[in-house]
């Protein structure tokens, strides 16, 4: 899922020890971290002691030497998101300004193209956009590589400064050069900043269907989600036969918004777990009585696009079989990130657990497998065969998911029994040859997004029949 504050969700920073003989404007970075000699392991010190002086020595040697000034500040902030990112895709450092943005994106509102990005071969990977904003409109597809941004490479960027370069005054333009599977040459595109503003909830009644989109998990999702459920059920008058809940290219977000929606639709029982180091710092997230949905018919719909905080969702619901799950596999994103305050007013963020459905499994580099897979259309079938989280460098390999060690994992249940008609793999009718710098096909779009025309023939299917066994 993306980042979390540590107040808020799940919590240690750059340590170096005090005494070194540095001085200047090292010595007042060494301290103000936490220090290093509070937690080294006696065996070690001495070692761990000489790398620290090694370090700055060439700090030193930086300052004095090179050819050009340095910034300091610039040196050393470079040196910890160096030692951050090469421990795993996820974690990194926040500067002062990377962190306030951070923040303002959680509460769902910011300025820039609204797409969500990672990093993979020094270039920058669209792991999804953002339904309604200047990408999406745009034409931006999940599993575009971002080369260049206003004619510059992205190669050599931080992820952090490839996201502050994208981002910008409303009403200015930016261009980006995509590289794009199945495109014989770069693709220019010219779009328009924007102040995003993130509805993460959208529902509309889709005949007897309550249809719910949920673009990503921000401090507004769950009320927008209790919100949008009761409306339709004003508006279907008792006529309510199911939902479709649509996760497709939700690239995460909240870890507590993500436990309270697959909570909105369970009675009892565990919604994930997460398992750090220490064994004493795992953690259990159980549901409270009260479904919103009252029992109707369920249908999750992933995609390769559907990371984290989705598959934490989409688990839970498929684990309990309170929801078929359908689509194609997941991103496979099953680690949590915490986001840790330090002096100066940056953070870091860093990988702190792992986390696991309720029957004890793991989805890292995995991803969540759905019960029928419904193959898409068009432009969407390339975006399907991207990268996920396994493919990228230094991801977390799975630990085979044994859940919580204190914990035994929740009784396995019985395989999905599918309503006649309907079988674990549905291919869609050959379609017309994709173009591949077209648009996409709009999620939520009945006419051209045969996923979703699928997933409401599941739900309605699984309806008549608890109406014939009634």
């Amino acid at each position: 899922m993306k980042v979390t504050l540590r107040s808020a969700l799940l919590g240690a920073g750059l340590a170096f020890a005090v005494g070194l003989g540095v001085n200047g404007p090292l010595g007042r970075y060494l301290d103000a971290t936490l220090g290093l000699a509070a937690f080294a392991q006696e065996g070690s010190r001495a070692e761990t002691y000489r790398l620290l002086s090694l370090f700055g020595d060439v700090f030193e040697r930086i300052r004095a030497e090179y050819v050009e000034p340095v910034n300091d500040r610039d040196v050393i902030e470079a040196a910890i998101n160096g030692m951050l990112t090469s421990l795993d895709p996820h974690s990194g450092y926040l500067n002062p300004r990377n962190f306030r943005d951070m923040q303002v994106q959680t509460r769902g509102e910011f300025g820039g193209l609204g797409i969500e990005v990672t990093q993979e071969g020094g270039y920058i990977k669209v792991i999804a956009p953002i339904d309604d904003t200047p990408a999406a409109r745009a034409g931006v597809r999940a599993g575009d590589l971002i080369t260049h941004i206003d004619g510059q490479s992205t190669q050599g960027l931080t992820l952090n400064e490839a996201v502050e370069r994208m981002r910008g005054p409303p009403r200015t333009e930016i261009r980006l050069t995509i590289r794009r599977e199945g495109s014989p040459r770069p693709i220019e595109m010219a779009i328009i900043r924007d102040v995003i503003r993130i509805q993460s909830v959208r529902a509309r009644l889709e005949g007897d269907v309550a249809y719910i989109r949920i673009t990503s998990f921000n401090e507004q999702t769950d009320a927008g989600l209790r919100r949008a459920m009761q409306q339709i059920r004003q508006q279907a008058g008792g006529n309510l036969r199911g939902v479709l809940l649509d996760l497709r290219n939700n690239p995460g977000g909240l870890l507590d918004q993500a436990v309270a929606v697959a909570d909105d639709f369970l009675d009892q029982g565990e919604i994930v777990s997460t398992r750090a180091r220490r064994p004493e710092d795992a953690q259990r997230y159980n549901a409270k009585p009260g479904d919103i949905a009252q029992g109707l018919p369920l249908v999750v719909l992933i995609n390769g696009g559907s990371a984290s905080a989705s598959e934490i969702v989409a688990g839970a619901l498929q684990d309990h079989r309170r929801a078929v799950v359908i689509g194609t596999r997941s991103f496979g994103k099953g680690s949590v990130q915490t986001v840790m305050p330090l002096p100066g007013n940056g953070a870091i963020r860093l990988t702190t657990a792992r986390y696991y459905t309720p029957s004890g499994r793991s989805i890292q580099a995995t991803g969540i497998e759905p019960d029928v897979v419904i193959e898409a259309l068009k432009g969407e079938a390339r975006a399907e065969a991207r990268d996920r989280e396994a493919q990228l460098n230094r991801a977390l390999r799975n630990d085979g998911g044994t859940g919580s060690a204190s914990r035994a994992p929740a009784p396995q249940l019985p395989p999905v029994a599918l309503p006649p008609g309907f079988v674990e793999s549905i291919s869609p009718p050959d379609p017309p040859p994709a173009d591949a710098q077209g648009p996409a096909v709009v999620f939520g779009d009945l006419a051209k997004d045969y996923q979703m025309r699928k997933g409401l023939e599941l739900v309605r299917a699984m309806a008549a029949r608890a109406r014939a066994s009634n």
